[in-house]
Formats: C-alpha cells, sequence, structure tokens
C-alpha cells in the first residue's frame, strides 16, 4: 500500500468521523427546530419534517403567563454588560502581563491562572453575603458586575494573543510619546479584534446561559432572566403534554448566541487559532 493510498484511507476515516460527530451533535437541535413547528398532535411523531407546519406554539408561548419579552429582554441586556465588562478589564490586565514589565509579573500571572481552578460555586455564597448586605438581592447587579472586576480565562486569551504582536510596534511608539494607555487601545485593541471576538462570544454564552446565578439572585419569575423562567414553565408545559411550546421557547432562547457566533466566526476561528500561538 503506498502512502498516497494510506493517506486517502486516513482522510476518508477522519471525514467519516468528523460527518458522524456532527449528527450527533446536530441530532437534538434539529429535533428542538422541528418540534417547535409541529402541532400537539404530532410532536412524537419520528419524522424531522413537521407534517403540518404551524407558528401557534410561538403565539401560545407569548400568551402564558410569564412575560417571555421581559425574561429575553434581561437576559440580553446582562449579558451584554458581562460581555462588556469582561472585554475591558479582561484586554487592559492582558496588556499588562503581556507588555508592561515589572517586578513579579510571571508570579502574579500564574497565581491568576490558578484561580481557573476554582469552581464558581464556591464564591458563590461569599458573594451573595456581600451583596445582601448591600441590598441588591432581586435586582441584576449581582449578575453583572463581578464581570468588570476582570477574569482569569479573559486575561489569559488575550495575553497569548497580545504575545502575537511584534514588540517593535510597542518601541517605536514610545519613541514617538505615545502613553501605555494610546498604546494599548490605539495599537493592541485594534490588532486583537479576532481574539476579542472570541472573548466576547465565550462570555456572552456562559451568561446567556448560566442558570445559577440568575436563580440565586434574581429567583421570581416575572424578573428574572429566560433561563430560569423557562426552568420553572418547563414542568408546566410537560405537565401539560405541550412540549410544542416549550421548544419553541427553546428555539427562540438559543437564536441570539446563533447569530453572535455566525456574525463573528471569522474572527472567533482566528481567535482561538492564534491565541495559544507565542512569538
Amino acid at each position: 500500500m503506498t502512502k498516497k493510498t494510506q493517506k486517502l484511507i486516513l482522510d476518508i476515516v477522519t471525514y467519516a468521523l468528523l460527518i458522524l460527530g456532527s449528527v450527533i451533535m446536530l441530532g437534538p437541535f434539529l429535533w428542538m427546530v422541528s418540534t417547535s413547528f409541529k402541532l400537539p398532535a404530532d410532536q412524537f411523531t419520528r419524522t424531522l419534517v413537521p407534517p403540518t407546519w404551524t407558528l401557534q406554539n410561538f403565539r401560545d408561548l407569548f400568551a402564558v403567563d410569564i412575560d417571555f419579552p421581559l425574561l429575553f429582554f434581561n437576559s440580553t441586556y446582562i449579558s451584554i454588560f458581562i460581555a462588556i465588562g469582561q472585554l475591558i478589564t479582561c484586554a487592559m490586565a492582558a496588556f499588562c502581563f503581556a507588555v508592561v514589565k515589572f517586578k513579579g509579573r510571571n508570579l502574579l500571572f500564574t497565581l491568576l491562572l490558578i484561580t481557573l481552578m476554582i469552581p464558581s460555586q464556591v464564591t458563590l455564597i461569599p458573594n451573595f453575603i456581600i451583596f445582601k448586605l448591600l441590598g441588591l438581592i432581586g435586582t441584576s447587579v449581582p449578575l453583572w458586575l463581578p464581570a468588570f472586576w476582570g477574569g482569569a480565562f479573559g486575561t489569559f486569551l488575550l495575553r497569548q494573543y497580545f504575545l502575537t504582536i511584534p514588540r517593535d510596534l510597542v518601541d517605536a511608539a514610545r519613541m514617538d510619546g505615545a502613553s501605555l494607555f494610546r498604546i494599548f487601545w490605539d495599537i493592541y485593541m485594534p490588532l486583537s479584534k479576532p481574539a476579542l471576538a472570541a472573548l466576547v462570544i465565550f462570555t456572552f454564552q456562559g451568561a446567556w446561559n448560566d442558570l445559577l446565578h440568575p436563580l440565586v439572585y434574581m429567583p421570581a419569575v416575572p424578573n428574572t432572566t429566560l433561563t430560569v423562567g423557562l426552568a420553572f414553565f418547563q414542568q408546566q408545559l410537560t405537565l401539560g403534554g405541550k412540549f410544542t411550546v416549550l421548544m419553541a421557547g427553546a428555539l427562540i432562547s438559543i437564536l441570539p448566541l446563533v447569530i453572535v457566533f455566525f456574525l463573528a466566526q471569522k474572527q472567533f476561528i482566528e481567535g482561538i487559532a492564534l491565541s495559544g500561538v507565542k512569538r
């Protein structure tokens, strides 16, 4: 068997495994989309193509007891605030670790990475006590305010990308009298759009899908996030056998994630590919 034949067989096996994995990953998503457009009588049929297409499930979704548009709005602005907070603070911290030279820089960066091993649930109770003393329980502030304190993952991701930017740009800017903030804002931020897009997608997705923290800080269903509302709504719909309405709500809940990903798909893939490359 020639090397060309071996390479062809290896490529065929690789693509077959990738296609199989794609089918396994897309299966539940396609079933959700199909069920959301089915009649209640057809919700348990095994066909992906609905026998009868209908939009009644989406109309029924907005006619339920919970304020679905309000839940959607709450999730949207909270996720946007969290993404903005992480983008600003992580970019500034990553710039310091990648460009600014100071004593103990590597030690501090190592300690920051160690915090990645600490589950977020460990800090949930101390944070809850702090926000309770501040009288912020029941509001959205405890959800988005910690994002402006920075994060280890975002700092690591952007720092690795900043290291790929030639140091000569910094030296030339310093010779022209540019301050560190101007170098950060006018040079590093424009050149780091792929990594910034990747961080925004990761952060927005995590904030949008978060169930635990909104359930702790904003448990009231009329004024909470979409994930919490759907979780409470799920029991009512499943007991009533309205899986089609539940799938309609789930489809609407993931549309922002799909839109954000496809809008920044190119930058996202490029940012992930280059963030692990060190010059």
